[in-house]
């Protein structure tokens, strides 16, 4: 699966009906089915469900001015189902008072970042499970700090044994004491630049089922631990709540990333300031996050804590 193959394969969709034209399966090119997990196997209801799922998510994390565009040119707004792609162009140009011209550039720019989306996330779907809340809690305010995640995980498929996953803040594997509070069998999987494990529930899960585990860190000195909490699921996660308590008597500059697509240039992303309350906190709420994204702060430079090293 390529970029430039996904760009073509998506302007193709676009046209007519999007994706309500009939006999969809025909308009969905090897690359697009690749990323949406479409296989030979499915029929045009199963296949068509697929696609708008995959569509809708790849949307949601588009820039706001390239949301509405999306959405209108592939049909995925219930009110704007015009027969041609031209019809629904000159709909929106209506709605937003800008020429068409206007609104045909954002769309290819949409399609460009879909395309980039499509390449290097994956679906909600994927694997046999996924992460229905993640909260962390990070005390920074003593001599050792600590960090607690409460996990809540929802199988996807039959006989789910185990779940991999790994600390949401970097620290060298010597410098942190890591204890399960409750939830199954914590196993150390031997992570070096943060902490890895696999959690082995009581009883295997089947299909819906949702399991609550804790893991709370205790870190051996204030200097071992970077100055940054920042998480690139390998899975799907629905909400990510994550709380920061600084010491009181230091001012911090704090920099929130949401869905940051991490590119290989030596450019760090700069994230948007956050600001930090009197009480010496922060608290922000991620939902919907797709795999292979960051999210979450960093209050140090790129030197000590770098994005791209992150993901």
């Amino acid at each position: 699966m390529t970029t430039s193959s996904l760009v073509r394969e998506l302007k193709t969709l676009r046209k007519g009906r999007g994706v309500h034209a009939g006999r969809i399966v025909d308009k969905i090119g090897p690359a697009l089915a690749a990323a949406c997990g479409i296989t030979s196997a499915d029929g045009p209801v199963a296949a068509k469900q697929k696609l708008v799922t995959r569509l809708t998510e790849l949307v949601e994390q588009l820039p706001e001015d390239l949301h509405l565009a999306a959405r209108v040119a592939f049909g995925l707004i219930s009110d704007v189902r015009h027969p041609l792609y031209q019809e629904r162009v000159a709909w929106l140009a209506t709605t937003i008072d800008r020429d068409a011209r206007t609104v045909r550039r954002r769309v290819d720019e949409a399609v460009e970042q879909l395309a980039d989306l499509a390449a290097t996330t994956t679906r909600r779907d994927a694997g046999g499970w996924h992460t229905a809340e993640l909260a962390v809690a990070v005390t920074l305010d003593q001599e050792q700090p600590e960090v607690l995640e409460r996990y809540q995980v929802v199988a996807n498929q039959d006989g789910v044994v185990s779940f991999d996953f790994a600390a949401v803040f970097p620290v060298h594997r010597r410098d942190v004491q890591a204890h399960l509070l409750y939830g199954g069998t914590l196993q150390d999987r031997g992570l070096l630049d943060r902490p890895g494990f696999r959690l082995v529930p009581a009883e295997p899960l089947v299909r819906g089922d949702t399991l609550d585990f804790a893991v709370r860190y205790r870190i051996s000195h204030r200097d071992a631990m970077r100055p940054c909490v920042l998480h690139v699921p390998e899975r799907p996660c629905e909400v990510f709540d994550l709380r920061v308590r600084f010491e009181h008597d230091r001012k911090r500059f704090v920099r929130a990333f949401d869905g940051v697509m991490v590119q290989r240039s030596e450019v760090e992303p700069s994230g948007m300031p956050q600001a930090v309350d009197r009480a010496g906190e922060i608290h922000l709420r991620f939902r919907r996050l797709l795999p292979g994204l960051l999210y979450g702060v960093r209050w140090g430079g790129a030197a000590t804590c770098s994005v791209r090293r992150a993901s």
